[in-house]
């Protein structure tokens, strides 16, 4: 048995004595099931669309046309690269940047002949700094979108602004440590035929349709769902492969459960008072910036998941405390490795493809991008505060 299951196991029942032995009360336990249920099927679902999609072909096929589209300008694929992580990551989540983008961007690079380095950080540093965008985005949105029932316009029209300083500022960071590296120009590799253009056309289809319908203010569980059933079906029939249960990731919802478990205990029993009063405050931008930054420290020790939901009570209801909450726990976990899932899952891909990061070198470059980033979105948020 590896560690790694050895410790879902241990967490598990952790969270199932805190519940059993009324330790959580049953009252906070039916309500907390009633807000995370969904937000664990939506992950599910999502990961199954995209595991699927990366099968078909679909990022790779994006890939290459970012590579043919730069024409052999670095700096322009630099960019373009840019683009492609934030987009992914606002509409996919930025686990799936890290897990499925990370490898498609290092075969870029290593097929334009250009360092791999400067690009893996650029996907990883965006992957966590460009979750601001959509309650899709991020876990830590969808609960934040649950608390303020906002539909999925009314959260890009307040945190729009916010979301466009929390990429620039990364892009624009890396691109002077990496300067030299992301300048000049590189031979366009050529294009590579898909093993089945129907599924690959199918595929595009469901993407377009999702896309819509993650942002109609319909639950977003439903369409995923759907869009993971409509993608297993083509699967099966044109590959005539069953897909495997494994898609899901069961470890990660069962650890994510048993931390939500393990955190509303801690709040139903009181035991977050402290850290509760120190982030207590108003909207003014002093306590904005204290919030984001008590988040941001709170994830880099932590996690950002436990960061957010142990600060969640001091924001309140109040919009602009929850979107500095926010810009913390997701712009802020670029220092440790374990931070954010998204960083321990894309460190593991780059050591699997040959092209390991030393955490050292990670946490520098990280602390840089981290502390000048939640600064500047938390100067953007105070110009635009919601009301």
């Amino acid at each position: 048995m590896t560690a790694g299951r050895v410790l879902t196991g241990a967490a598990v029942l952790a969270a199932a004595l805190l519940v059993v032995t009324g330790a959580l009360p049953a009252r906070a336990a039916l309500q907390l099931a009633d807000r995370t249920i969904p937000v664990l099927v939506f992950v599910a679902a999502m990961t199954v669309v995209t595991e699927l999609l990366e099968a078909a072909g679909l990022f790779h096929r994006v890939a290459d046309g970012v590579a043919r589209l730069a024409r052999g300008r670095t700096f322009v694929l630099w960019l373009l690269v840019a683009l492609l992580c934030i987009v992914t990551t606002a509409l996919f989540s930025l686990d799936t940047t890290a897990v499925l983008l990370t490898p498609v961007v290092v075969v870029v690079a290593r097929a334009c002949g250009l360092p791999v380095r400067p690009f893996a950080l650029l996907c990883i540093m965006l992957a966590n700094t460009a979750s601001l965008f959509l309650p899709v985005s991020n876990l830590t949105n969808l609960l934040a979108q649950h608390r303020l029932a906002w539909s999925p316009v009314q959260f890009v029209a307040q945190a729009w602004f916010p979301a466009v300083v929390a990429c620039a500022v990364p892009i624009a960071v890396l691109t002077i440590v990496h300067r030299r590296a992301v300048t000049g120009t590189y031979s366009a590799p050529g294009s590579r035929p898909f093993a089945d253009p129907l599924l690959l056309r199918i595929s595009q289809i469901t993407v377009a349709v999702l896309m819509v319908a993650l942002v109609s203010g319909m639950p977003v569980w439903i369409p995923a769902v759907a869009a993971a059933t409509v993608l297993l079906v083509a699967t099966s029939r044109r590959t005539r492969v069953i897909p495997s249960p494994r898609l899901v990731p069961w470890r990660i919802l069962l650890l994510t459960s048993a931390l939500f478990v393990a955190v509303e205990t801690v709040h139903a029993r009181g035991f977050d008072a402290a850290l509760q009063s120190a982030a207590s405050g108003g909207r003014d931008g002093g306590s904005l910036a204290l919030l984001a930054a008590l988040a941001a420290v709170s994830a880099n020790v932590a996690n950002n998941l436990p960061a957010y939901l142990l600060l969640e009570p001091a924001a309140g209801a109040d919009s602009a405390r929850l979107l500095a909450l926010l810009i913390g726990v997701n712009v802020g976990p670029l220092i440790t490795p374990w931070a954010s899932l998204a960083t321990m899952l894309w460190h593991r891909r780059l050591t699997t493809l040959g092209e390991p990061v030393s955490w050292g070198r990670f946490a520098v470059i990280g602390t840089v991008i981290a502390v000048l980033t939640v600064a500047a979105c938390v100067a953007a948020l105070v110009l635009v505060r919601p009301a």
